[in-house]
Formats: C-alpha cells, sequence, structure tokens
C-alpha cells in the first residue's frame, strides 16, 4: 500500500468516528498524476447526492504529458465508490446533526487507487487546545527520556 496523499488536518478539526475504504472513479490521466504524487486533500470533503458519495474539493494536478484532449477541471467532482448498505450507513448518519464526511488519505492497493473516508463530528476550541496540551506534554516527556538514556 502506497500512501500519496494525508490529510493532515482532519484529525486535529474532528474526532473521527468511523472509517470507510472507497473507491474512486478517475480518468487515466488522473492517475498518472496520483503515481507521481501530484494530489492533495487540503480542503476537501465529501457529501451524499442521489444514493451516491462524491469527493468534492480534492486537487489533482493535470498531466502534463496528457495532450489537449485533457481539459478537465484539476478540483471536479468525483464519484467514491461504496456499497449500497454502507452508503446508506453512512448517509442515515450525515443526516444526523454534528455529523460530517471527510476523507482521511488517497492510497494505491495494487493498481486501484483508494481512498479512506471517515465519519467525524467536530471538535470545539477547547478540544483542540486540549490536544494541543497533551501532545506538547508527549513531546517533552520523550525529551527527557532522550535527554536521560
Amino acid at each position: 500500500m502506497k500512501i500519496v496523499a494525508v490529510n493532515k488536518s482532519a484529525s486535529f478539526e474532528y474526532f473521527i468516528e468511523e472509517k470507510f475504504e472507497a473507491g474512486i472513479v478517475l480518468e487515466g490521466s488522473e492517475v498518472k498524476s496520483i503515481r507521481r504524487n501530484n494530489c492533495n486533500l487540503g480542503d476537501s470533503f465529501c457529501f451524499v447526492r442521489g444514493g451516491e458519495i462524491i469527493l468534492k474539493n480534492m486537487h489533482i494536478a493535470v498531466y502534463d504529458k496528457s495532450g489537449a484532449f485533457n481539459t478537465r477541471d484539476s478540483r471536479r467532482d468525483r464519484k467514491l465508490l461504496l456499497h449500497k448498505a454502507e452508503i446508506a450507513k453512512i448517509a442515515g448518519k450525515v443526516n444526523e446533526k454534528g455529523y460530517t464526511l471527510v476523507p482521511l488519505k488517497v492510497y494505491f492497493e495494487g493498481s486501484l487507487v483508494k481512498v479512506e473516508i471517515a465519519l467525524c463530528r467536530g471538535k470545539h476550541t477547547y478540544d483542540k487546545k486540549q490536544a494541543l496540551k497533551e501532545k506538547d506534554l508527549e513531546r517533552e516527556a520523550q525529551r527527557r527520556i532522550r535527554e536521560y538514556v
């Protein structure tokens, strides 16, 4: 499994409740661009529309050797491939108050491009401050252990 892009801000901004693995509908030039790590998940999100899950705002750079036929937008909406039962479960949760669907990472599994998405609840500012405080304490503890040895 080769990880291409990771959404680092997702774990800081949200409590991750449940993760799902989804396929993604891409064109050939987009797959080649992803193989060259020209992909970014910053500011991307997912939503349910008409029984389908759509990934919005994911940036895949235009492949430079694709020629004049590739006139697609680099931030176009992309369909995610999941089982109907998973989509129904996600749709039920997203309709509840406070849940959102966020992509966590893009990776290759064999020759297939996969997206890991997660059902998340938003963090409040005091939760974010607590997470930063715990991270600083952990870093300080590791530093002291390193100095002691």
